[in-house]
């Protein structure tokens, strides 16, 4: 199903790949990321169960005749199929019966990657019938556009070809600091690149609302505060990129609401990672020389670093004006933009801290085992102090156990990108693509 208008993603490979490898694929990732219209871009007919003029049809003939849904041209694609969730069974009792490949294609917005109890110590259904799909269903995860999919990075250096030893870069890009205000507070969502000017930046703000006033409390089906919600919204995005723990959060949500515990605050993030609101990074662990001890707490990170703009109801000229927070939401826009890129390299993104406080800001592994260090630097003027830092790193590892890094890269906010004396290469994000 064709559409002229559909902006290319990288992931549409993946769906292609996937789609000749197994039965059905399903599509997971936050809301406006763009899910729908990367399914109906491979697909040959769809289902739309939010559709309002036939919902409630479609509802009810999956109580009483589910494979009769499933009937169309295949690729199938399925919108949200947890409004149904009866049609999990179907696709996958279908794959079961025919052994064809790429049959249908599944999206939805809430993550079942996990177990999660509700208030009564229950598990959902939802989460029970994904054991079910193992083998059957393979998944494929979208988040919000990077900037070479959204046309604002040149693409010149490939995050692939620097792993494949071609490091040898030199490229400009054409993004300013204010151009890179401006797209961190608008967002990697779909609509709003259709949108002109500042009206681009209500899609993230309008985002921030759905969640709090509505998606938070139906995702498991417990009614939540939302003026609870934007609170500890705030405090994640006054954390963002940082170490911060739940204590600390809890004392920041505390000074204006004294009532919350520890164990709402836990079901509150739950809620948020199961939107795909959070999508924090882990530490990584690697063999060292030394007897360095590693921090293992995970780093605050949301899916989009919009949410935290809008979330703090700000603009691109406020954290302009700020400019310690402008690199912290610049580290976020990298991290954004890294997982687009490594997710087709079947790479994750990490974070190194010791307690020396030697740190690189992301590391991106590979499943081969292939790894590559990176500084997040906005300014011209850190690029010697994170150069360092990766070099300091690098001469940590106990190569004996663990493999030299593929390279060392300190991404920036600047111009230029080129390959220093020492190796390091220089890459503004305005130049990368995967």
């Amino acid at each position: 199903m064709e559409n002229k208008e559909y902006r290319p993603r990288i992931c549409d490979e993946m769906l292609k790949r996937k789609l000749r490898t197994s039965g059905a694929v399903l599509i997971t990732g936050p809301k406006w990321c763009g899910k729908t219209w990367t399914g109906l871009n491979a697909a040959k007919s769809a289902l739309f169960l939010q559709d309002p003029e036939r919902r409630a049809g479609y509802l009810k003939m999956a109580s009483t005749s589910p494979s009769y849904l499933l009937r169309g041209e295949t690729p199938r694609l399925i919108d949200e199929w947890q409004d149904a969730k009866i049609l999990w069974d179907a696709v996958r009792f279908a794959v079961d019966r025919n052994t064809q490949k790429g049959q249908f294609i599944l999206t939805g917005s809430v993550s079942v990657d996990e177990e999660y109890e509700n208030k009564n110590g229950e598990v959902s259904d939802i989460d029970r019938m994904m054991h079910t799909g193992t083998g059957r269903i393979t998944r494929l995860r979208m988040r919000p556009m990077s900037l070479f999919e959204s046309g604002e990075s040149n693409g010149e250096i490939s995050l692939s070809s620097l792993f494949e030893g071609k490091t040898d870069i030199a490229s400009e890009s054409s993004l300013t600091i204010d151009d890179l205000a401006f797209v961190i507070c608008r967002g990697g969502w779909p609509v709003s690149l259709s949108t002109e000017g500042e009206d681009a930046l209500e899609v993230a703000k309008d985002y921030v609302e759905a969640i709090c006033e509505r998606d938070i409390s139906a995702v498991d089906h417990t009614r939540k505060d939302p003026d609870r919600a934007k609170q500890l919204l705030r405090s994640l995005s006054r954390n963002i990129s940082t170490l911060t723990t739940n204590k600390t959060i809890m004392g920041d949500i505390i000074a204006n609401d004294h009532t919350i515990s520890d164990k709402t605050l836990d079901v509150y993030l739950t809620a948020l990672r199961r939107l795909f609101v959070i999508e924090d990074i882990k530490a990584w662990q690697p063999s060292l020389r030394s007897r360095t001890g590693i921090r293992t707490s995970d780093k605050r990170q949301f899916i989009d670093p919009s949410i935290a703009v809008a979330a703090l109801n700000i603009g691109p000229k406020a954290i302009l004006d700020d400019f310690e927070y402008f690199g912290f939401l610049f580290e976020s826009l990298c991290a954004r933009d890294l997982r687009v890129y490594v997710e087709p390299l079947r790479g994750t993104i990490r974070h190194y801290h010791d307690n020396k406080n030697l740190e690189a800001d992301l590391i991106i592994t590979l499943a081969d085992g292939r790894w590559a260090a990176v500084e997040v630097k906005l300014g011209s003027k850190e690029i010697e102090e994170g150069a360092e830092h990766l070099k300091k790193l690098a001469d940590d590892i106990d190569t004996s156990r663990f493999p030299e890094p593929s390279f060392l890269m300190v991404l920036t906010g600047g111009q230029m990108a080129y390959r220093r004396e020492d190796g390091v290469l220089v890459v503004p994000i305005g130049c990368l693509k995967n």
